[in-house]
Formats: structure tokens, sequence, C-alpha cells
């Protein structure tokens, strides 16, 4: 084994570990980032590219709980549990259907937006301004239904927008008609949220992080971390797979893997993989013009650079069950239903692991009673949203600089 310092290492090339990694670079910290893929090649890879600074509301909302026995009889429903996973899932479940009730959705929803308003912010700081416009689009995005009934939980949304002043304008059936062409008419009403917007390439704009921190000294090691240890005087060792590498800061931005390095020190977070599917449409017939989630049946279309990515779904089975291609093929079935011209002849069926936290906000900051060791993981379905802002966050913590945000609300703390 060989033996390296470095000033700062942080464990995880996703857009979290690689924002946090350049906002310390260029606050003058030498960082060596550790990842056994290069980036983009895990959940920042595959996610549905959305930015979103206007969006403020958790995943958990009121009246989760008489919808778990659905979530185990249906594999291939828009959210389900395994069964033989269930028992180890379920002290997660539990905190995440406590983080649902009405007055917690609120106080989440105050953290949420604090910390996503600056996201497009973020992106612009880190690319610089002509990288930015070549892989951002500053379009909005637009939420749609099928059906006149406003629903449960699109009424708490609608609460959570008038409190945080997300300006919106509603949608009807006409309107959708004009923005989208040959959209379905069981699809009869929707949202624009204009402050949202897109990546072209969640792939490109992750790597580009990659490539401007090379470009800006930092170090990218194709190693995998296997085990934190404390070190005698203070500092940190990463054990990995073919070396030693210490320094007086880690930070672990290891996404839904970050618990595997976190138990064998006795820290424990309420951290689970949410597996997400998407299925990418080469050559397609429709391409909208700007992103559209389908709220009936939770999934969104997303126009990007190789085609139409149509990404959603949720399923709770942990790391190491296989893939059940199945669900992606259920997401081409609705994008159809709701452009039937589109055929879907090249497609690519993808599944990533989200990982997210009971309450929807991320774990940032530094780990309770662990001198030089910080958190910056757990952005569950808003990671290029959260990812920017939440590095900068942790890099400001570590380098002494005004944090900008209170950062209490996101501190691995508020699970004890």
């Amino acid at each position: 084994m060989t033996l390296a310092r470095h000033g700062a290492i942080v464990i995880g090339a996703g857009v979290a570990g690689l924002s946090a990694a350049l906002y310390l670079q260029r606050a003058g910290v030498a960082v060596a980032v550790i990842d056994p893929l290069p980036p983009a090649g895990g959940a920042s890879f595959g996610n549905a590219g959305l930015l979103s600074p206007d969006t403020a509301v958790p995943i958990a909302l009121p009246g989760m709980l008489r919808k778990v026995p659905g979530w185990l009889l249906d594999p291939l429903g828009p959210l389900s549990v395994k069964p033989s996973y269930f028992p180890r899932a379920l002290p997660w479940l539990l905190r995440w259907i406590e983080s649902g009730r009405l007055h917690r959705v609120m106080a989440i929803s105050d953290a949420m937006r604090a910390l996503h308003k600056e996201t497009l912010t973020c992106w612009k700081e880190l690319l610089g301004a002509e990288l930015y416009g070549g892989l951002i689009r500053q379009v909005g995005q637009v939420q749609v239904w099928e059906g006149d009934a406003e629903s449960a939980s699109a009424v708490v949304e609608r609460q959570v927008r008038e409190r945080q002043g997300i300006k919106t304008e509603d949608l009807t059936a006409d309107d959708l008609r004009q923005m989208f062409p040959g959209i379905a008419r069981e699809v009869t009403r929707g949202l624009l949220v204009p402050g949202n917007g897109y990546t072209v390439s969640p792939q490109r704009s992750v790597r580009t992080l990659g490539e401007l921190f090379r470009q800006e000294g930092g170090t990218l090691i194709n190693e995998r971390a296997m085990k934190l240890i404390p070190q005698d005087g203070g500092g940190w060792m990463v054990m990995t797979n073919t070396a030693n590498r210490s320094s007086e800061h880690v930070v672990l931005a290891g996404g839904a893997w970050s618990r595997q390095l976190l138990d064998p020190l006795g820290i424990r977070v309420p951290l689970e993989t949410e597996r997400g599917y998407h299925a990418m449409l080469f050559d397609p017939e429709v391409t909208p013009s700007l992103p559209i989630s389908n709220k009936t049946r939770a999934f969104g279309v997303t126009p990007m650079e190789d085609g139409l990515r149509i990404a959603g779904t949720v399923e709770i089975a942990g790391l190491d069950a296989a893939p059940n291609e199945e669900r992606a093929k259920i997401l081409v079935g609705h994008a159809k239903r709701m452009f039937p011209a589109l055929k879907g002849e090249r497609v690519r069926y993808w599944m990533g692991f989200r990982p997210s936290t009971p309450d929807s906000l991320p774990i940032l900051g530094p780990a309770p009673g662990r001198t030089g060791l910080h958190f910056v993981f757990g952005h569950g379905h808003f990671g290029m949203s959260g990812g920017p802002p939440s590095g900068r966050l942790v890099a400001r913590l570590i380098t002494g600089q005004a944090p900008g945000i209170d950062p209490a609300p996101y501190a691995a703390q508020r699970f004890r």
C-alpha cells in the first residue's frame, strides 16, 4: 500500500461531490476526489435533468400511510417496495411517513427553498457563463394532470408554493395543446413554473464539472473508498482498494453508498436508496420544448441533446437487487399515452440509486463528534438542483466562510 496526503479528500464524483470539490479548490484547498467511476457514472448520469430553484415540495406528503399496502402489492406501480426488503426498509418508511405530516411538510419546504433557490446561480458560478449557456436551459417546467379534480397532494403543493412565494401560471387544455402539439386530450390542465429549468445533458454537465476541477489543479482518483479510519492526533485515512490516503478533511459525498462507510464508525443516518428508472428515446417523433411532469402518472419527460428522456418511479429494494426493466418499459407506455405520435423504436433503459432521507433534505455539514469529517449526500430526487448549493455550503463551512444560509436544517443531528 502507498501513502498519499491531500489537503482535502472528497469521496464521490457525482454532482454534489464535484461541486464541493470545485468550490474547495477555488478557495485554495488542494483537493482529491475518489470514485471508482469517472464523473457522472451514477445517479448523476441518469436523472431527469431538472434544475428547480422554484421547487420546495418534499416527496412525503399527508396520506402516505394508507398507500403502503398498494406499494407492496403492485411491483410495477409508481412507488413499490420489494416485499423481501420491506422489514429492512420499515424504520425508514415510518420516518418518511412521519415527515409527511402537514406541519412537517411546511417546515421542510422552508429548508428546501433556502437551498434550492441558489441552484442556477451556483451552476453558473461553477461552469462560467459560456459553458452554462451551452448546457443549461432556463425556460421553466410544466406540470400536467389528467382530469379536473384537484388531488389532496396537489392542494398541499399549492399551499407550499403560496407559502414560498413561487410564481406559477395556470394552463388550460387549449394552452397545453398550443405549447405541446399532439399532446393527448386526456391531459386537461397544467401549471407552468417559469423559474425552473433543465440541463440538456446531466452526464455532460457533471463531466464538465470534473474537467474544470482537473484543469484548476484538482486530482481525480479512480479508486474505491473502502473504509474511513480516524488518525491519532487528528485527520483521517481513507483506505481504498489500492492505497492509503490521508487528509485533515474528508467530505463524504458517496450518494446511496455513504452508509457503507459510516456504519463501521457507529454513525447512524436514515439513508435509503430510492431506485429510479429512465428510458431514453433516441430520434423521438415528439420533442417538447421544455420538461413536462405528469403528476397523475408520476413520470416526466425532458428534451435532451441525445433524445427524449422519460424518467420516474420509486422502487424500494436496496442496493443489491437486480434492476426490473419492466418499470422502465412502463414509462415508455406512459409517454406514448401522453404523446400518441411517439413510437420509441430506439430506446435505452437505465436504473440508478437515489440517496434519500425521510424528509427529502440532504445531510450536510460536519459529522457529529467526528472532527474533520463532513457530509454532502442524501439529495434524493433533487440532486441536480441541490448538489451545487450544497457543495458551496459545505465548502464554506470547511474554509470558515459565512455559510450564506442556516446549515442547521440539513445537519445529521436532526435525526437523533
